[in-house]
């Protein structure tokens, strides 16, 4: 009772295909060809393709477009999926999925104050640390400076976070005389104290 294996299931090189396979991947998000309309910025990935890749452009192009071939000259769901329109490519923005792929934009710098603001937060029962935050607000690379006061006062300090540095022990008082010596575009007016706060 021997049953036909479903083709899809056999296992081995299939016919009229050649091998070793050659995957030919984007120059601008570096993935396959077909993964390139789920990545953010698919524009440039068609710049680069066109410019680079006019055959590959142009086939991708007609079977997205749908042009009767029953996606034929199309790379599989890739191009299908932004084949519901001819200028469809224009007017649909690509998908966001998460991944490796995604691109982290960067936010707009907004128009708040510069000011530096140190405080000081109880930690445990008789320890302490000291909190800095505003330091980016000038341009300042926060590991760095991070390790600046690690250093400068021989104890632990790290980065926490998007604009906070956290500093072991109470060293508050010094900071107002060590931060516009190393930094001399933060003036002593531009730092704040604001005292005893809970984190």
């Amino acid at each position: 009772m021997a049953t036909e294996v479903p083709e899809r299931l056999v296992i081995g090189p299939k016919e009229g295909v050649t091998y070793p396979l050659t995957v030919t991947y984007c120059g601008n998000c570096s993935m396959p060809l077909e993964y390139c309309e789920y990545y953010p910025d698919y524009e440039k990935c068609k710049q680069w393709l066109e410019k680079n890749l006019p055959a590959e452009f142009e086939r991708m192009k007609m079977g997205a477009a749908g042009t009767g071939d029953g996606g034929a000259s199309g790379t599989g769901p890739a191009s299908n999926a932004t084949g519901e329109a001819a200028d469809g490519d224009e007017t649909k923005k690509p998908q966001k999925r998460g991944g490796k792929g995604i691109m982290k934009t960067k936010k707009a710098k907004d128009d708040t104050p510069k000011k530096v603001c140190l405080s000081r937060s109880a930690r445990g029962k008789r320890k302490s640390v000291t909190v800095v935050t505003g330091l980016a607000t000038f341009d300042i690379d926060l590991k760095l400076a991070a390790k600046f006061f690690g250093t400068k006062f021989a104890c632990g300090s790290s980065v926490t976070g998007d604009d906070e540095i956290v500093i072991q022990g109470d060293v508050k008082d010094e900071l107002f005389d060590i931060i516009p010596e190393k930094w001399p575009e933060i003036d002593e007016d531009f730092i704040d104290d604001l005292g005893d706060q809970k984190r």
